[in-house]
């Protein structure tokens, strides 16, 4: 293709000339026989939220209500649960994301209706909301069995645990520490 003049459009857009015809800004055009008909995401990850210091603990009983609504939250998504846990203060999630959506809308539907529902469920909840900020991290599939296992147990993690708070603004987060055998830290920013 050879372009004969270019020259400046009214808008600072440079328009491109071919002897009197103006080129289309049209996207290109794919032939019909793509090679690849399918799509195919395999993306895992790891999402970590924090309630507000304001709110109230998720009472230890009613732990496995809350991460089977939050499973049931992502599914609905497109997504894929495959883990969530936690403690009273925080939730841990371990998801494969779907291929039509984004990380930023997925936690957001889940902090959303998560938060909504829960204050339906007891008055201890009224006046529950999570943080603002979040946690979200791909995992390799190598490690994802570590990570599910991690999250599984949220609760021995934090018993033999010696950090004085875990709040998702005043973290590090590490995915892999082979010195220690591969497993998780969470390092306080004091």
């Amino acid at each position: 293709m050879l372009f004969l003049h270019t020259k400046q459009a009214p808008q600072g857009n440079p328009t491109c000339l071919v002897g009197k015809e103006q080129m289309s800004n049209a996207p290109y055009k794919r032939k019909k026989n793509n090679i690849m008909s399918q799509s195919l995401c395999k993306i895992y990850l790891h999402i970590v939220f924090h309630i507000k210091t304001s709110s109230p603990n998720i009472d230890e009983k009613d732990f496995k209500r809350v991460h089977s609504y939050i499973r049931r939250l992502v599914d609905s998504t497109g997504c894929y649960a495959i883990q969530v846990g936690g403690i009273g203060d925080h939730v841990h999630i371990v998801c494969s994301l779907s291929r039509k959506e984004n990380v930023a809308h997925l936690v957001e539907e889940l902090k959303r209706n998560s938060s909504r529902w829960l204050k339906t469920i007891s008055l201890r909840y009224k006046d529950f909301a999570w943080q603002g900020g979040y946690g979200a991290f791909s995992v390799s599939q190598s490690v994802v069995d570590k990570t599910i296992e991690y999250v599984r147990n949220q609760k021995v993690h934090h018993q033999n645990s010696h950090l004085k708070k875990n709040t998702c603004d005043s973290w590090n987060y590490t995915t892999l520490n082979t010195m220690s055998n591969i497993c998780f830290r969470i390092d306080v920013i004091s």
